[in-house]
């Protein structure tokens, strides 16, 4: 069983036919016992990969069992607006519509090497799950794959409209990030930063540290600079994220510069505030900066963020 997401997963069922009969039959208890037992509906796809298997749970709801097989998957998928495929995002329907994609049938008839200069690895990745092509395997329950970045958005409870309202969240957020990369014995050696304003128009820049960190004030400062460097407020702004990546060992070997600080103590305190908040809550320490806007600033991204796992792109 592989979750994605708060109330979606995938399950391999191959070696339960045996005991519960075939997938049709088994994904129709399941509806059933959830309705009789929780009072609530499930819509359940039914497919020989994951990815087909996910759209038809979404084809028919609120109640629903969608079989789609190798047999028909043409007749059923190919006629759906290529946003309904996974990972097709709003950007990238522009780009495919700019080229008369409009369904998944269309992407899935086009030649892979032009999808792969429009987009990429992703045109080559999305073709593939348009033509049923994709072979990842259901995770095993609880396995992980290798964390490859850590990072938190958020959309803010209102426009944010000058530096102040962006240093609030930025805070959230890099605290959030570096209490994740303490948790996973990591350090980041690049930070990036993704906004959108008003309008919907998006840009994502990344930078470089001076050294390997997992300390809240280097992420966000980092983050700040990023931003001031890059947004020319044309449009208030509505949503945030910081992400750190280039991630190594935080128990790794470093080279120390010769006039950089030491920061040992730094570390160990930000270490002292998960003790803290461990045992007394999330709210029990807060920077100041914070308190300048509890509206704003009220939210824990590290307990209500939602894992997506990207296992197709392992």
């Amino acid at each position: 069983m592989e979750s994605f997401g708060i109330d979606e997963a995938w399950l391999d069922v191959t070696g339960s036919a045996g005991l519960f009969g075939d997938g049709v039959t088994i994904a129709d208890a399941i509806r059933r016992r959830m309705r009789k037992e929780l009072g609530i509906t499930a819509s359940v796809g039914v497919s020989w990969n994951k990815i087909f298997a996910k759209l038809g749970s979404d084809i028919k709801k609120p109640d629903a069992t969608t079989v789609i097989t190798k047999e028909n998957f043409r007749d059923i998928v190919w006629p759906l607006p290529v946003e309904e495929l996974l990972y097709v995002g709003r950007s990238t329907r522009r780009k495919l519509e700019n080229r008369a994609i409009f369904t998944i049938g269309d992407l899935a008839r086009r030649n892979v090497d032009d999808l792969r200069l429009l987009l990429g690895v992703c045109g080559e990745t999305l073709w593939n799950f348009a033509n049923g092509l994709d072979t990842s395997p259901v995770r095993r329950s609880g396995e992980e794959s290798i964390v490859k970045s850590v990072g938190n958005s958020t959309t803010a409870v209102r426009d944010l409209v000058n530096i102040e309202d962006v240093k609030m969240i930025v805070y959230v957020l890099a605290e959030s990030v570096a209490a994740r990369l303490r948790k996973h014995g990591l350090k980041c050696t690049i930070v990036a930063i993704s906004v959108r304003d008003t309008e919907l128009c998006s840009f994502e820049r990344q930078g470089k540290l001076s050294g390997p960190t997992f300390v809240s004030g280097d992420i966000a400062q980092k983050a700040l600079e990023l931003f001031i460097a890059n947004y020319r407020w044309h449009k208030p702004i509505r949503s945030l994220g910081v992400r750190g990546t280039g991630l190594v060992t935080a128990g790794g070997d470093i080279q120390l510069g010769l006039f950089n600080p030491d920061k040992t103590k730094v570390e160990d305190l930000e270490r002292t505030g998960d003790s803290i908040r461990r045992r007394f809550g999330h709210y029990s320490i807060q920077r100041g900066v914070m308190l300048l806007d509890r509206r704003l600033t009220g939210f824990n991204p590290k307990d209500d963020h939602v894992l997506h796992p990207f296992s197709f792109f392992r």
